[in-house]
Order: C-alpha cells, then structure tokens, then sequence
C-alpha cells in the first residue's frame, strides 16, 4: 500500500511499513452500529446483520478475535425492508424494524410488502450476543414465509481485520451439536481453543453447520418470537428465559457504571443530547478489570487496555467522575514495566501502551500483548495521580501507587532521556514496533518543514510538558506526604526543564513551539496541535502562551470545526490524513483546558462552539475519534473520517473537558472548597446545572448562568460543609 504525500510539492512517495499497522478503507462504507460489554463487542449493520455487506469490519469480538463474522438474515432468500435501526439511549440495545418486500414465486405476488412487522433486538451480555425476533403478521389472510440464517465464522484476529495478512494459521471446524446447537470451533497456533456457540428457540425446521432456517405459518393478526445467542467459549444452552434476564441485567449494569457521576443538564437542548450521548458512549466503554473501572480507547479497532488513551480519558471526566481515574491509575500501574524488553519497548518504570490478548499477540505476529512503546504514558501516568490527589484527596491511594509513581519518575531522569540533555526522547527498539511513539504515531506524523521525516531519538514538544507538570504535581503530593526533600529536588527539576524547554523549542519564525527536535537537535519548525498542548501543561511561559493561542486560532490551524493536527500551509498538510491535518476532539479538549490556565477565554469559546456544532452533524451527536480538516463552509457539516472509531472514548469525554475549561473548576479537598476560576460560558449556553458535584462526602447541585461574558451561579442544593466560590484573575 502506498499513501500520496500531503503536497504537490514533495514528489517522493512514503510506504506505509506493515509495522505501523495502518488502518485501510477497504471498500464503501455502509452504516454500522456497535454494542459493547466487557470484553466483547459487535459491529453490525443497520438491519443488526454481519458479513451482509462488503468493505465493513462487522463481527462479533471477544478478546481481540472476531467469534463471529457472518450473521445473515433473510425471508424467503430475500433481504428484508428496512424501517428503522436505532441504539437505546444508553446504548445498551439495538432494536431493529424490519418489514417483508414483495415476495414473488413463479412471477406471481404470494406476500404483499408490509405485511409483517419484524422486530429485532440484539444486546450484549456476559460474554454473548442475544437477538430476538419477534414477528407480527398485519395482515387479513393467513401467510406462510421461511425464514432463514446464514452464518459463519473466521476466528481472526483484529490485527487480521484490520488488513494485516497471517501465512499461517490455526484449524476452524463447525459442527451441529443438537437440534439447536452449532458450535463453531477454532484451534490456533498459539495451542489455544476458541468457540463460538449458537443456540436458537425454538429449534429450527432445518440446522446445518452454517445456516438455520424455520418454516412458519402465521394467521392474521398472529405473532411469533424466535431467539438467537451466540457464546463465545461459553457452555451454551441459552434460552429464551436467558434473553429476558440479560436484557434487564444489561440495562441495570449500564447505570451502574455512572452511579457516582455529576450530572449537567443545559439550556440548549442540543448540547444536552450531545453531553447524553457522550455519557452514554463512556458508559459502554468503561470495562470493570480486576483493577476496577477503565475505559477502553474505542470501537472497533481499540477496545481494549490504552495507557494514553485512559489517562486522557480520565483526566478529562476527572472533574466529575474521578472514580475513573483510580481505576486508570490503579490497572496500569498493577501493568507497570519492570524489565527490559526490546521487542515490547518495555524498561523498568514505563507506562502500558497497548493490552492485546488476540492470537497474534500471544504469538508476537505483533508486539501489543504487553506494548510499552509510547513515549508520552509514562509522564501523563504520574501527571493523573496527582491530579487525582489534587482533586480528591484520597491520600490511601496515592501512597498505595507511590512506589509506582517514584518507578515512573525514574524512568524519566534515566531511560526516558535517551542523550541524557534533559528531554525525553522515543526510538524504537525493534523494527516491530511504532516508529512514532507520541499520540500522533502515524510513520510520517513527524517531519521538518520541507516535507522530510523526522529521525530520531525524537523529543516531541508536549512530552517535555507533561514532565514538566508531572514533576510539579509529583512535588506537591511529595510535600502534602512529608517528603520535603524529594519535593524540593522535583521542583527544582521542573523549573531547569521550563528554562532548558524554551531555549531549546520556542521558535518565533512560526510563533509557536517546534513540533519535536529530532535525533540532531534540529527543530521540527512546523505549525502543529502540539503547541497547544504545551499549554495544557503550564511549562510555557506566559507571553509565549498568548502567542501560541494567537497562531492556533488562524484560519491556518483553526478550520471553524476546531483547531487542525498540522497546519493546512505546511508541506504535509492533508485533512483527510489520520495526524497531518484532521481534527481530533480531545486534542482541541486538551488546548482548551490550556487556554483557560492561561485565562484566555475567548479563544475556548470558539473551540467549545466549533466542536458542539461539529456534533450536531453527527451521527447520534457523537464526536468520533477525528474528522477530516477541511475549512468550514456555510451551510454544510465537517466531512467525516471513515475508519475513525466512533464511539471512542478521549472523543466521548471532549465535552466534559470543554465545561471545565469554560468554567475553570477546581478543586481543594483540604478546605473544602469547590472553586471556578474565570468562569463564563460560550454562546451557546445560557445556563449550566450541574448535580451531585462531589468533593469528600459532601455534594452540591450548582447553576450558572451567563450574562452576557459574565455569569452568575446559585447552589441548589448543598449536602455537608462543602463551599463554592469564584475567582477572577
């Protein structure tokens, strides 16, 4: 494969390596629809079928491996008319409506369309899909129809869906196990055995190892319910009882997961739909591992275990939800590397990059069983536990995860900086693993401003800025615990690192900082994201800050959408690339949250405003993992990415970030206090409530309403001591 460098102007073309595991657009995209539990999800269609379509990723997922790569279903060999396919609220059930065509059998009409309703729920549960279809014949005469499933099953790995080809591979089988049971069986090369069962009720009037079919006469105004459930290396023997149960267990669990969240409700009832559906998404995304709650990156290329991608999440939903952050904190550090480890980027104290637990992992086709190759996760590690320990207090938890954080802060002063001049760089250890290990780790996502890649060691701009807030936040929790000695040694760190990060990055000929310094020191002079980031991290200084805002919000990085990954007047500008010119959400999240340290609000107010109506283009309002850069035209929407995971999770908690930059919540658990620092509110909103805001065992229900740039806020309700005040700065 091949990819067009983004310029007329460079007339190389770059190979896309297999080892940077690209992900293809193999062919059009039709509508699809995920459901997620645990660690299993589906990508169906929108008539809830799988594999009817080409050029999709559908399938049934278990652990990194499709348990299911063809569910068809049909009436009288025909493809049923669709009415409507729709995600529950809270995303835990797909309900499908479905009617037949006209059904011709030797030219003449034997089933006029419309007569039978057909719908059809699917959901997920415990390791299995469950789908009803319940049948409602409208009509005034008696019919009589097939209906007929058609499945089958490849056991591939998601490195295989994704376009990775395998020489190699395991043994399938399929065989009928009773009148109502097929079991699909894998045995692969890494000696384990993998099993799809499917189960129908009532039993079908024919069953062979890939299709089911029944026979079923209907009177007017008669009904009838068939089940379907697919195990996946599960015992079997689902009923239809067990559909019920499921069914209700499912949507039960689905509020368990938010149980301890703050609520905002709007004036703008479309950014209450948005703010709805990105809970939703977080919702489904959150898994309960053995460390408690994590969110998984997204669906379908990421549903599993990201440092970068939790961390970000749950700095983002920290404000409402830091439940999350423990259990980020808590599941990576149980992962923490303690050795080395070439072929897994893997050195003492390094932070999980990537969890896989597919075929191919186990095997080391590709090196994400356990994958340290992110630059970044390691400082961002140590960067949540102390936002955590800012915003709750809970002193348990961080000295339970002190030895890991002390682990991370080593692995920065040694490993982490590869030349030893004070800023980390990454370089692959192995030819196999990411050449770029930043959050833009695309093989050409680093480069100079004449079009060429960048080679490392490579110090990318925001890396220096996450140590430098991690060594801050390190220090304080250092001090709160007694630790004044090492306390003032991260201080001291931290303030040499801003000192040597604005020498060595700021380059006012962009008015921003370099994107990275490559393997000679030689600055990446590109217009990039990453600037704006720095400014998350607070390492910029202040007139540097203001300048670096400046050069976000032009038309060259600010397409009207949001703020670009790169900026549209460089050599490698391309907004329909995945790094070199696309919007990402979290991304603007980060740089809002940026601005708002440095009290710059109205530069938040235009991307907050920016991405809210990119949302209402969207499908179901949901902000994907990215969409194209393109310049924002009047009258029509952002144009979309397509293999960008939607729903995914930094994408999800993007309009929680956006709030707390707008009203600069803050938190000081020692006194008790709840604190907005510049508030106001976009446009947009008039009034923001706010429900169950938490701090300790005390919470309060807040509104704020904007006048004009000014906002005013009243307590609803307040339980325990728990105080709020505003601060202008």
């Amino acid at each position: 494969m091949r990819v067009l460098a983004a310029s007329s102007t460079i007339k190389s073309v770059d190979r896309v390596p297999e080892t940077d595991f690209y992900i293809p657009a193999t062919g059009p995209m039709r509508l699809r629809r995920n459901l997620k539990h645990d660690d299993t999800f589906a990508v169906v269609d929108s008539h809830g079928d799988i594999g009817a379509s080409a050029g999709g990723t559908d399938g049934i997922f278990h652990l990194d491996t499709r348990y299911l790569s063809r569910f068809e279903f049909l009436l009288d060999d025909t493809e049923l008319l669709l009415l409507g396919s729709n995600v529950r609220d809270d995303n835990s059930v797909l309900t499908v409506d479905l009617t037949n065509p006209d059904i011709y059998v030797d030219e003449q009409l034997v089933l006029q369309r419309d007569v039978l309703h057909i719908s059809r729920t699917v959901f997920l549960w415990r390791d299995a899909a469950y789908q009803r279809f319940h049948i409602h014949n409208h009509g005034g005469e008696k019919v009589s129809f097939r209906l007929s499933f058609t499945f089958s099953n490849d056991f591939a790995d998601i490195f295989e869906v994704r376009g990775i080809r395998r020489e190699r591979r395991g043994l399938a089988t399929a065989r009928v196990t009773d009148r109502n049971n097929v079991v699909l069986s894998y045995n692969g090369l890494d000696d384990k055995s993998r099993s799809s069962e499917l189960t129908f009720d009532p039993p079908p009037t024919e069953l062979t190892s890939s299709a089911a079919s029944y026979t079923i006469n209907m009177e007017p105004q008669g009904r009838y319910s068939l089940f379907v459930a697919v195990t996946c290396d599960g015992s079997g023997g689902t009923r239809a009882a067990s559909f019920f149960r499921g069914l209700i267990s499912a949507a039960r669990a689905s509020k368990d997961v938010s149980a301890n969240t703050a609520t905002v409700e709007t004036s703008n009832d479309l950014f209450n739909r948005t703010l709805c559906r990105s809970m939703a998404d977080l919702r489904m995304l959150i898994t309960e591992t053995e460390q408690g709650p994590y969110p998984y990156a997204g669906i379908p290329w990421y549903s599993t275990t990201f440092g970068r991608d939790g961390i970000i999440t749950a700095i983002q939903m920290l404000w409402c939800d830091p439940g999350i952050a423990r259990g980020v904190l808590k599941r990576l550090a149980a992962y923490q590397a303690k050795s080395f480890d070439p072929i897994s980027d893997a050195e003492p104290g390094k932070i999980l990059h990537e969890m896989r637990s597919g075929e191919m992992a186990m095997l080391r086709e590709v090196p994400f069983g356990l994958y340290y190759g992110s630059v970044d996760s390691t400082p961002l590690f140590v960067v949540l536990a102390g936002l955590y320990f800012e915003r709750t207090g809970d002193r348990a938890t961080i000295l339970e995860l002190w030895p890991q954080i002390e682990a991370a802060l080593a692995w920065m002063d040694g490993p982490g900086d590869v030349d030893c001049d004070g800023f980390i760089e990454y370089h692959r250890q192995t030819d196999q693993g990411l050449a770029n290990q930043g959050w833009k780790d695309s093989h050409d996502a680093v480069f100079h401003a004449d079009g060429e890649l960048a080679k490392g060691p490579i110090a990318l701009a925001e890396v220096q800025g996450y140590v430098f807030m991690a060594k801050r936040l390190a220090a304080r929790a250092a001090r709160r615990l007694g630790s004044e000695a090492l306390a003032d040694r991260l201080d001291t760190q931290a303030t040499e690192l801003a000192v040597r990060f604005e020498a060595a990055f700021w380059c006012p000929e962009i008015g921003a900082y370099a994107f990275a310094l490559d393997g000679e020191k030689r600055q990446c002079k590109v217009r990039t994201s990453n600037a704006g980031q720095v400014l998350f991290t607070g390492v910029a200084s202040r007139e540097h800050a203001f300048a670096v805002a400046d050069t976000l919000m032009r038309p060259e990085l600010f397409s009207g959408w949001g703020i670009r990954t790169v900026s549209r007047e460089e050599r490698r500008y391309n907004p329909m690339s995945y790094h070199n010119g696309s919007v990402w959400p979290h991304d603007n999240a980060l740089i809002a949250l940026g601005f708002a340290r440095y009290g710059l609000k109205r530069p938040i107010n235009r991307v907050f405003k920016g991405l809210f109506e990119a949302a209402t283009y969207m499908d179901i309002s949901r902000l994907p993992e990215l969409f194209c850069g393109f310049r924002r035209r009047r009258g029509r929407g952002p144009t979309l990415y397509p293999v960008a995971c939607a729903p995914q999770a930094w994408a999800a908690a993007t309009p929680f970030a956006l709030l707390q930059a707008s009203l600069g919540l803050s938190f000081n658990p020692k006194q008790n206090e709840i604190r907005l620092i510049n508030p106001h509110l976009p446009s947009f909103l008039d009034e923001v409530i706010i429900r169950e805001l938490r701090l300790g065992n005390s919470s309060l229900n807040l509104a704020i309403v904007r006048h004009g740039e000014q906002v005013s806020m009243r307590v609803l309700r307040r339980e325990g001591q728990l105080r709020v005040s505003a601060i202008h700065t």
